[in-house]
Formats: C-alpha cells, sequence, structure tokens
C-alpha cells in the first residue's frame, strides 16, 4: 500500500516563496475550501506534478512557476510503501527531479525520462491515468472513466488487477520477435551466401586438381618441343664451328698477303723511280754531246758508256719489274680469298650468336614453365589449406542451420506467448474473473446513493444498463448529477479492487467540486455516509465552493489570497 504522508510546495502556480504544507495522514475526512483563485486547487496540480512531471489541470509546464517570483519552484511529497520511506522532488527554475529512498538519493545519471519510466513501473506501479482513476476524481479538466477511450480503459483496469506487466511483457516479446524476425533475415542471407561459398569452394578444388594436372602435363610437354629446338640450335653450332675451324685453316694461307702487297708496292714505287732516272739519264746522254749547263763537250767514250749503261740497268729493272708485277697479282688474289674467308668466318660465327640467343631464350621458357610447373605443384601440395576452407564453411553452414532451427523454434514460442499475453489472452480470462465482482461493488455503491439502476461493464469495458424505467440506457444519456453517481461508484469500485489486488492501494483521496453542481442534496447526503461510514480506511480530501459542510468534516483547511499569494489557513 502506498501511503501519502504530506506534500510541500513553494512558488507553485499563485503560490508565493513560502512552503505550503498539507499532512495527509491527520485526518480521514477533509474539506478544502475556499474563494475562486483562492488557490484550493493548487494541490492537485502539485501533487501530479511532483508524481509524473505533469500538473491535472490543463497548465503548461512553464507556467507553473509563480510569475511574481519566476524561481525556485519546488514540490515535495512523502510517502511510504511497507517499511520503505520516500521522498520526490521536482522543480522548475532550475528543473530538479529527486528520487530518495530512506534517506539516499538514488541514483541521477538516468535521463529524467528513464527516471519517471523507472518510478512508474517500480515504486508507485501506476501512470498518470491510473493514478487520476483511483486517488483524484471531478475537476473539470478530469476525465472520468466512462469518457475514457477503450484503450485508456483497459490500462486502467490492468493496473488495477496488477496485469499491466503483460502488457511490458507483451511487448518485450513483441520486439524480441522483431529481433528474431530480423536475425532469421540475417541467418537466411547468410545460410545462401555460404551454401554458395560451399559450392564455390568444392568446384574450386576440383577444378585445381584437373587443371593443375593438365597444365602441368601441357607445360612439360612444350619444355620437351623447347629441348628439341635447343638440341637441334646446339647442333647448328657444331657444325658451323666445324666450318669456321676448316675456314681458320683455310684462311692461314692467306693471312699477311695485305702486308706482302705494301711491301711490294713500295718495291714497285722504288723500281718505278729507278726506271724513271734511268730513262732520263738515257735520254740526256743519247741526245746531247754538250752539257747544256756548262757548255762544255761531253766526252764520246763517257758518254757511250752511260748510255750502255742505263740500257743494261733499264733491261735489268724491266726484268725485275716483270716478276714483281706477278708477285703482287699472286698476293692481291691470296688477299682476295682473305677477305671472302673472313666474310664466310663473320657470317658464321653471327649465325652462332643468333643461335647462342635462340638457346638463351629456350633457357628462359624452360626456367620459367619450370616455375610455373612448380608453383601448380605447390597449389596441389597446399590443397589442404583449400580443403581447411571448405570445411570451415561447411561447419559454419551447419552453425548456421542450427541457429536458423534455433530462432525459429524460439520464435514459435515466442508467437504462442504473445497470443497468451495479448489482450484477447490471459489477460482477458483474469479480467473475465474479476468482472462480476466489479460490477457487483459498482452496483453497490449505487445503490448507496439511491440510484437504482443495473450498471455493468463487459469485457470490452462497454456499459449496460438497465432501469426499471429504461430496458436499455448508456452513460452518455444519465443527467451531470447521475453521471457523477457512476463515477463516483466507479471511483470507490476501483479503490476496493486495488486494495483486494494491493497493487495500486493508496490512503489518498482527494474530490474537487463533486459537491458543487453535479450532486443534490440528497446525493450529497448520500456520498457523505459512504465517506465517512464505507471508506474508513482512507484519508479523504474533498474541494468545495458550497458552504455549510464544515461540521461533515473532521478538518477544514482554507486558502485565500493575499497581496496577490495563495496562503493556507487551518
Amino acid at each position: 500500500m502506498i501511503l501519502f504522508k504530506s506534500i510541500r510546495w513553494r512558488n507553485f502556480l499563485s503560490t508565493g516563496n513560502q512552503d505550503t504544507v498539507v499532512d495527509f495522514t491527520e485526518n480521514n475526512t477533509n474539506l478544502i475550501i475556499g474563494s475562486n483563485g483562492a488557490g484550493k486547487s493548487t494541490i492537485l496540480d502539485a501533487l501530479t506534478f511532483s508524481l509524473f512531471g505533469k500538473p491535472f489541470r490543463k497548465i503548461n509546464k512553464p507556467q507553473l512557476v509563480n510569475s511574481t517570483n519566476e524561481k525556485d519552484c519546488v514540490v515535495e511529497v512523502q510517502f511510504t510503501i511497507g517499511n520503505t520511506f520516500w521522498v520526490v522532488v521536482r522543480g522548475i527554475k532550475p528543473n530538479t527531479f529527486t528520487i530518495s529512498r530512506d534517506g539516499n538519493t538514488l541514483d541521477q545519471h538516468a535521463s529524467t525520462n528513464d527516471q519517471q519510466k523507472w518510478f512508474e513501473q517500480n515504486v508507485i506501479k501506476m501512470n498518470y491515468k491510473s493514478f487520476t482513476q483511483i486517488v483524484i476524481l471531478g475537476s473539470s479538466t478530469f476525465v472520468p472513466f466512462m469518457q475514457l477511450t477503450t484503450n485508456n480503459r483497459r490500462e486502467v483496469i490492468e493496473d488495477l488487477l496488477d496485469i499491466r506487466i503483460f502488457s511490458t511483457m507483451n511487448s518485450v516479446i513483441k520486439d524480441k520477435i522483431r529481433a528474431l524476425r530480423e536475425d532469421i533475415k540475417v541467418y537466411e542471407l547468410k545460410k545462401e551466401s555460404l551454401i554458395e561459398k560451399v559450392s564455390m569452394q568444392e568446384n574450386f578444388i576440383e577444378e585445381l586438381e584437373n587443371r593443375s594436372k593438365e597444365n602441368i602435363k601441357e607445360k612439360e610437354d612444350k619444355i620437351g618441343q623447347i629441348l628439341v629446338e635447343e638440341n637441334d640450335l646446339m647442333n647448328s653450332n657444331s657444325f658451323i664451328e666445324e666450318d669456321i675451324f676448316k675456314l681458320n685453316k683455310e684462311i692461314e694461307d692467306v693471312t699477311g698477303a695485305t702486308e706482302k702487297l705494301r711491301t711490294l708496292g713500295n718495291l714497285k714505287g722504288k723500281i718505278s723511280n729507278k726506271v724513271s732516272t734511268i730513262t732520263k739519264e738515257h735520254k740526256f746522254f743519247t741526245q746531247n754531246t754538250v752539257c747544256p749547263t756548262c757548255t762544255q763537250s761531253i766526252e764520246e767514250t763517257f758518254r757511250i758508256n752511260k748510255i750502255e749503261d742505263a740500257q743494261s740497268k733499264a733491261k735489268e729493272l724491266q726484268s725485275g719489274y716483270k716478276e714483281l708485277e706477278e708477285a703482287i697479282k699472286k698476293e692481291e688474289e691470296r688477299e682476295r680469298q682473305f677477305t671472302i674467308l673472313s666474310k664466310e668466318i663473320l657470317t658464321l660465327n653471327n649465325g652462332i650468336s643468333k643461335n647462342n640467343t635462340k638457346i638463351a631464350g629456350c633457357q628462359r621458357q624452360i626456367r620459367d614453365l619450370e616455375s610455373e610447373i612448380q608453383r601448380i605443384a605447390d597449389q596441389l601440395a597446399n590443397r589442404n589449406v583449400e580443403n581447411e576452407k571448405l570445411t570451415f564453411f561447411k561447419n559454419n553452414l551447419k552453425e548456421t542451420y542450427e541457429e536458423l532451427a534455433k530462432n525459429k523454434d524460439t520464435i514459435q514460442y515466442y508467437d504462442f506467448t504473445y497470443g497468451l499475453l495479448k489482450d484477447g489472452g490471459v489477460k482477458t480470462k483474469i479480467i473475465k474473473k474479476y468482472l462480476p465482482l466489479i460490477n457487483q461493488q459498482v452496483n453497490r455503491y449505487l445503490q448507496m446513493m439511491d440510484f437504482y439502476i443495473n450498471f455493468t461493464l463487459d469485457e470490452e469495458f462497454n456499459e449496460t444498463v438497465q432501469s426499471p424505467i429504461h430496458e436499455d440506457f448508456s452513460y452518455a444519456s444519465f443527467s451531470e448529477g447521475e453521471k457523477m453517481r457512476i463515477d463516483l461508484a466507479l471511483l470507490f469500485t476501483w479503490r476496493e479492487v486495488a486494495k483486494m489486488k494491493n497493487s495500486v492501494n493508496t490512503n489518498l483521496l482527494i474530490m474537487d467540486e463533486v459537491f458543487d453542481s453535479s450532486l443534490d442534496g440528497f446525493g450529497t447526503d448520500e456520498f457523505l455516509k459512504i465517506i465517512q461510514y464505507v471508506i474508513k480506511d482512507a484519508n479523504i480530501f474533498v474541494i468545495s465552493h458550497k458552504t455549510g459542510l464544515e461540521d461533515k468534516f473532521e478538518s477544514v483547511i482554507r486558502f485565500e489570497k493575499i497581496k496577490g499569494f495563495s496562503h493556507k489557513v487551518q
């Protein structure tokens, strides 16, 4: 049970910079009175603001701060649950929200929204809608249970019966189902990818073995062909070398012809000079008997001897000149043979050089092919690595199938659980169980207020109303006073159910202006009897403009406005 102890507020709405404190436990019945605008309904806004972060009436949050002081707006509420003492403090300018348990402030690192959610789910176990249906009734901005939507009605009932956990669980399971479906999609994609990888790897290994053997055979055949070509070239070189050897033998016989020709040419030149000199001397002595220079007579015997000597020498030189010319012709032929042989040897050496280049190319090709063969052989030798890859892919695929099967089994379980937890499942069965009691209590309170109708709610929380006058009636068809009686009966019933379930059971009940317009005098009397004699374990606060009620309550709290600020007057 939530036992509300007190509430304190400052700089809240029309309240100034002084604390207004209301003790919730001092008296069972309390009347809050005051003129319009005095601040008597402020307690409603302060209470819901402190617990839920929003006022009861339709007031914007910035407007909650006192317009004169404009800062230090603070509301504090104290309550116990069992033996645990709780204090909630919420403020504006500065913004504050603290929760204390037995004097220890809880962790403030979480966001305000997360704190609020935790507070509602784990401490008071009520949201704003449920709180206002159980604790507060009657303000002009209040939406009674019968005017709530079907979903909001369901939320209130689920809080009362302490079965909102099923909705929370259902939401969690729904998220898990959504996540599992996404996981299944991922695993399906992974499965397809792994199936393809396994197939590709198997084909690769098979192709690797087949193509590797074919490639090795092809390259070995190529090497054989190149070796034949290389051998042919080497044989060709052998034949060429034999020819060169023979030509070198032949060229030895004509080697030095050029030098000899040069010597013979020099000799020929000398002989030609001598012949020229002898020819001139012979002509001189043949044609002259007197010296043309000194005009002296040349002795005839001397002249004749010179002529004969010149003729003898000329004849001798002519014979040597012929022999020299024959020798020159012979050497010229030898030189021509040397040149021919040298060209042939050069041509043959060029052939050997070309063959050697081709042989080097053959050897390079062989090395390259042998490297390729070794690489392929290494691949074949290392196909265990590829087999390990294949095994890895297969194991991964097996694990993926297992995860898929596991997730599909899990999602079936979650689907089943989801079906149980949704509105038509377990919750509906529990609600059906309590509906007779709810309807019984509602009609009990209606009769206490001398309103004799048969009011029932079905499992969809739609009403059926029967009366002695009308067979079928609806909530909307009643007068405002009759609606108020139904709202009060439902409020009292919700509190009975909450007490029974101990889920959202609380001591506090605040009713705003229930007497002022909707209840006639007779209805007011019956209502007062209920809160005095039937609802004995509650601390009830009634806010009213109506006069003449002060003696009906244990305590009267008056609010007045003094110099623009709201004050509580006991």
